[in-house]
């Protein structure tokens, strides 16, 4: 590992704002994440798949990984992450180093790679994702990208985060930290308002951006940038500007935040858009920091009305659902800020919480559920940090819960126990942020759960029902 690289992942483990890494110790800390993965806990994604989560959602960048073409080929487009319009995001670009790259290096087809693509897309920038391989040969990347901006006069990023650096989560800080070395405060706005927010961690999933932003717009507030959902280069780079910040998804780019609000004074909180109580908090929140910034009083007069018409009617479509749904027992199966956020979208509408998974949840992810949940400090029957697929099944099979919200790799223990599944993770089709998503969710688990299709598949199959004794005559 390179000294740069093994200096950027100390300082994103000394971050003061991720709790996760300050509750450990000074010697733990620096250990990083040396912690062999057991086999195929590597599908939980590596650091290059991390930075390559938290930045392809800039739209209009070529995305250039530098290394074998199978980890272009893993990482690209597994995630629903759309575009109101560039789609240069969604082609995937690598420079496919071969034997000969690593015995020679492969800076030299790493540079004809960002001609190439200048020359052919002509992008805002190009982001050049480092990789195992091309670490491990010794390729300067940042050297290169250095060499190849001022050759053809456009930013081009280096994403020093190769997979063996450590798990996912750390590679969306490092992608972060290449955000904060190289593009933000490196443009300016044509104009600023009292009203201009950056959100932070929110990467438009299946158009969940475009479910919040109406809301906003409502309130007078204008997203100056989205980092990184749905955004252009052009308003990373001048995101510096904004006068306070939301972050959303359990502080994957808490860095972002806090460093943000240390450089250019911009306040931020932690906020959710799932469930109707979170998400009318966080337009709350939103208007009293930007009123202490400087914005007009009457921006909370204007947001209160709006949350209150907006609740009315989320609320007036979901009462049919609220009789067919109370009692209702659902596994939940996810990480993150969805391990508390959608306990609480769901016990609005009374469905029972058998179990949430809070192995990628921070310290305070887990506060929040316990508070959420009435636990006490020594219930953790409720709070599950590893469940193995044989005890989910078991879960599933024995009718402890009559359905499982999680990603799509559990999906298939929840069929084989013949009970429904609903996906809530990345690769889902439907939007479940702001009000809209709330009473989206909803629709989708009554439909999920009262599918004809169950009755069918736990029927006896023909072939195993007794053979009926024939009459002989």
């Amino acid at each position: 590992m390179s000294a740069l690289l093994n200096q950027k992942i100390q300082a994103v483990f000394d971050e003061p704002g991720c709790d996760k890494n300050q509750g450990k110790s000074e010697k733990e800390r620096k250990k990083g994440c040396t912690k062999q993965l057991a086999p195929g806990a590597a599908a939980g994604g590596c650091a290059f798949d991390g930075a390559k989560i938290a930045l392809q959602p800039i739209v209009d960048v070529a995305h250039l990984v530098h290394g074998p073409i199978a980890c272009e080929g893993n990482s690209w487009d597994n995630r629903h992450a759309l575009s109101s319009g560039p789609l240069t995001y969604r082609t995937g670009f690598t420079t496919d180093v071969n034997e000969m790259d690593v015995i020679y290096g492969g800076e030299k087809r790493l540079y004809k790679a960002i001609k190439e693509i200048i020359d052919k897309v002509d992008p805002p920038a190009v982001f050049v994702y480092q990789t195992c391989v091309t670490a491990l040969i010794g390729d300067d990347i940042e050297a290169v990208c250095k060499a190849a901006t001022a050759k053809f006069g456009k930013p081009v990023i280096p994403v020093n985060s190769p997979g063996f650096a450590g798990v996912k989560n750390l590679g969306n800080k490092l992608g972060a930290e290449a955000l904060l070395d190289y593009v933000i405060g490196t443009e300016e706005p044509e104009f600023t308002t009292p009203y201009d927010i950056n959100i932070i961690g929110e990467y438009n999933l299946s158009g969940e951006l475009w479910q919040v932003k109406p809301l906003l717009d409502a309130m007078g507030v204008r997203v100056l940038s989205c980092i990184s959902g749905d955004a252009r280069y052009k308003e990373v780079a001048y995101s510096h500007r904004a006068r306070a910040a939301m972050m959303v998804c359990s502080k994957a780019m808490i860095n972002v935040a806090r460093k943000m609000e240390e450089r250019y004074d911009i306040p931020f909180f932690e906020g959710s858009f799932y469930g109707i109580g979170d998400i009318s908090d966080s337009l709350r929140e939103i208007a009293r920091l930007l009123i202490q910034k400087g914005a007009p009083d009457e921006l909370m007069a204007r947001t209160e009305a709006l949350i209150a018409a907006e609740e009315a009617r989320a609320w007036a479509r979901l009462e049919p659902y609220k009789q067919r749904l109370a009692g209702k027992r659902v596994l939940l199966i996810t990480g993150g800020v969805k391990s508390w956020s959608v306990v609480a979208a769901l016990q609005e509408v009374r469905i029972e919480i058998v179990g949430t998974s809070v192995k990628k949840s921070t310290k305070e992810d887990k506060e929040k559920i316990k508070e959420i949940m009435g636990l006490s400090d020594h219930d953790r029957a409720h709070m599950i940090d590893d469940m193995s697929p044989r005890e989910m099944y078991a879960m599933l099979k024995e009718a402890r819960a009559d359905i499982m919200l999680s990603g799509g790799r559990s999906q298939f223990v929840a069929l084989k126990a013949k009970m429904p599944w609903l996906d809530i993770n990345q690769e889902r089709h439907h939007a479940y942020a702001g009000y809209e998503g709330m009473v989206k969710l909803v629709e989708e688990i009554d439909k999920t759960l009262y599918n004809p299709v169950w009755e069918q598949v736990r029927k006896e199959a023909p072939w195993d029902a007794p053979v009926a004794e024939v009459a002989h005559g």
